[in-house]
């Protein structure tokens, strides 16, 4: 099975923890150079460190803030032009919870902003040099959301909605160029995302934390949360030659919590 990513760059979003921090060290394992993005410098520095190296490869981190659209676009412009990037993975963190209805205009606005405009923004910033290459990956992190609506994620659930919808429309359009665009659907995985909803949901409804996690892992058939880097393995497949032919899915990371086909 060729999973060498020897020679390719990835820009890794969201890197500075979690699901974003295992994917970045799992595609430097396959060989790939890696760029981290975050807001924090000093954090993406220690991450970048880490990285390992086995084909001497250099990493690198780029601090910005998804919220600052043309931010975002004058650093990711800055780097593809000494550096082009062949794989994209998108991932940032989700927005707080609460019913659909009971979300303003700015919640759903900023989040639309955050998670589809700065996904395009980036895509049009590295897809020439996937073009040209004749290889390209764009992995989405979202949420099994796009299968089954997760109750009190009102915005996250429309807005990864709407992602998913985009990544599909891009697998048929840019599958001609060697370009592959999949979805990540990670379930209860256990990060800080995971733990801040756990504490929200618990103060909303007077119930203890440890309550609280307990009825999420009485939904996953697997009986545990997810490590972040069995995540990052499927991410890293998804982006490696050996995937050439898998386009336009959404894969579920989530121990057989999702019921729906």
């Amino acid at each position: 099975m060729d999973l060498d990513l020897t020679g390719r760059h990835a820009l890794v979003c969201g890197a500075s923890e979690g699901i974003g921090a295992a994917a970045a060290h799992e595609l430097a394992l396959l060989g790939a150079e890696v760029t981290v993005l975050a807001r924090r410098g000093d954090v993406l520095a220690e991450v970048s460190d880490a990285l390992p190296r086995p084909s001497n490869q250099r990493h690198r981190h780029l601090a910005v803030d998804m919220d600052d659209t043309a931010g975002l676009a004058q650093a990711v412009a800055a780097l593809v032009r000494e550096h082009p990037v062949h794989i994209l993975v998108n991932n940032t963190a989700g927005p707080p919870g609460g019913p659909a209805a009971d979300a303003d205009d700015d919640a759903y606005l900023g989040t639309f902003r955050r998670h589809l405009i700065g996904g395009q923004t980036m895509l049009r910033l590295v897809l020439p040099a996937m073009k040209e290459a004749g290889f390209g990956r764009l992995v989405n992190v979202i949420s099994t959301s796009v299968k089954e609506p997760i109750p009190n994620l009102g915005v996250s659930n429309t807005v990864r909605g709407a992602v998913a919808a985009w990544a599909k429309t891009l697998a048929s359009e840019l599958a001609p160029h060697g370009i592959t665009v999949n979805n990540v659907l990670p379930g209860f995985t256990d990060t800080g995302r995971l733990s801040s909803l756990i504490k929200a949901n618990a103060a909303k409804s007077g119930t203890s934390e440890q309550d609280v996690a307990a009825g999420m892992l009485s939904t996953v058939p697997a009986g545990r949360f997810a490590r972040a880097g069995e995540t990052a393995a499927a991410i890293a497949f998804l982006c490696s030659p050996a995937a050439a032919f898998i386009n336009g899915v959404n894969l579920p990371v989530d121990g057989g919590r999702t019921r729906s086909l």
